[in-house]
């Protein structure tokens, strides 16, 4: 979280809201849990609106 430069529990928070709306799924491996985009798509849509704020 010390790259991100924000709490460990506004992560969970972020990642739980991400979950609910079916963004991001889970894999749990021991007391590890993997989060992974749903398909590509929101990748590109994320990327492209990164894209487009640095054209400010």
């Amino acid at each position: 979280m010390t790259a991100l430069r924000v709490s460990q529990p506004l992560v969970s928070q972020h990642l739980r809201v991400l979950c609910a709306s079916q963004i991001v799924t889970t894999r749990r491996q021991a007391r590890e849990i993997e989060y992974s985009l749903v398909d590509d798509h929101v990748a590109h849509i994320v990327l492209d609106a990164i894209r487009h704020a640095g054209e400010w």
